[in-house]
């Protein structure tokens, strides 16, 4: 059998991250080089310039509910790029290393049967990831084309300051390009890092499989020396949990809380405009895009505490009847694992469905506050 490679599976992923400055060529990090120089000049310029611009023009319109409304929630969404990006490039040594070491032998599908095992849930990722760039591409292209489609005169897509006048020509098309150049950069990197924060977590739980597999078909030949091979694999693949959720701790804590306000104030705002616009369009599906973002922490967070918790029952399904001197081993053993392994945001929220549905009350609850206050 042809040697498995993980990263093959995420591989459009990690060249989108490259595009943008985010991921630097081979298993290192980031050195004195162009590449480098390449992604401080996207970053700086997109991706923390769109942002600057944008937080500065919210002090001019504190006392304009519907301008300030209009503009805070997708604020918060561009700043969490800044936040998943200063987190990525932080990481990146730690990010790279975690991929050096699922490439190591423990980690990888022992048969056909296994590479098959987690093909599922490798499948399921692909979807995702495909679905939440065509939302994330409609989002961009709904934004940055309904000033021109609503036939606003000197309208941008996104209320920003700049030192200039935009409403005078050809100042107005250079702030233009730059808004649709630094939300399509944004828009990458939001979904890329959201996509491969899923990947990690994919690959948490396929390990996971691998592992409830190679317990099931212990047999009394060797039992001993391959219960203890998984015993080291149940242990590795906790410690890859803490690495990648250590990665993300700060990431997912902010992406739950601007999920929530900003399908809170998007709902809002879809009450105010007309309906069948194009900006009513741009709303709704940049509101299906935020949702998409929080499902894919919460669905593979919520796949990896399942499948931790089928391994003290994996073992059971053994040949250990006939292997008496490892018996006290397996009591140990099972009492470990089952404590499944749980992915969270610094310990206050896991990556389950239940808090899925917890970010959507919460939005809800946002949206009647606004209701009240915009009446």
């Amino acid at each position: 059998m042809n040697r498995f490679e993980w990263k093959s599976t995420i591989n459009l992923n990690i060249k989108i991250l490259k595009l943008v400055g985010l991921w630097p060529p081979g298993d290192e990090s980031y050195k004195k080089n162009f590449y480098t120089l390449y992604s401080a000049t996207i970053l700086i310029v997109f991706v923390c310039g769109h942002n600057f611009f944008q937080a500065v023009n919210l002090f001019f319109i504190l006392d304009d509910f519907d301008s300030f409304t209009a503009s805070i929630f997708v604020t918060l969404s561009t700043l969490a790029s800044v936040l998943k990006s200063y987190s990525l490039v932080q990481n990146m040594s730690s990010l790279k290393h975690l991929f050096v070491t699922i490439r190591d032998q423990m980690f990888l599908p022992k048969n056909q049967e296994q590479i098959m095992l987690i093909k599922f849930g490798m499948r399921i990722w692909k979807s995702v990831f495909l679905l939440i760039n065509f939302v994330a591409g409609n989002c961009v292209l709904f934004w940055t084309a309904f000033p021109i489609l609503d036939g606003a005169s000197y309208r941008l897509p996104f209320l920003a300051w700049y030192p200039f006048r935009t409403t005078v020509s050809p100042n107005y098309e250079l702030a233009y390009l730059y808004q649709i150049a630094a939300i399509a950069v944004i828009a990458m990197v939001n979904v890329n890092i959201d996509s491969l924060i899923g990947a990690l977590n994919m690959i948490i739980g396929a390990q996971c499989d691998i592992l409830c597999d190679n317990l099931k078909n212990l047999n009394t030949e060797n039992f001993e020396q391959d219960f203890i091979r998984c015993i080291r694999h149940h242990k590795a693949i906790v410690e890859l949990s803490i690495s990648a959720n250590r990665f993300y701790n700060w990431i997912v804590l902010f992406q739950f809380f601007a999920s929530a306000v900003s399908l809170g104030f998007s709902m809002y705002l879809l009450t105010q405009i007309a309906p069948f616009t194009s900006q009513f369009f741009s709303f709704i599906v940049y509101g299906v895009a935020v949702l998409v973002q929080a499902f894919i922490y919460c669905w593979f967070g919520n796949e990896v505490e399942i499948k931790s918790s089928k391994i003290p029952y994996s073992i059971f399904q053994s040949d250990w009847i006939n292997s008496p001197k490892v018996h006290k081993h397996i009591v140990f053993f099972t009492i470990r694992t089952q404590r499944t392994i749980k992915l969270s945001a610094l310990n206050l929220f896991f990556l389950t469905l239940d808090n899925f549905k917890a970010i959507l009350r919460t939005a809800w609850s946002y949206f009647a506050v606004l209701i009240q206050v915009g009446s």
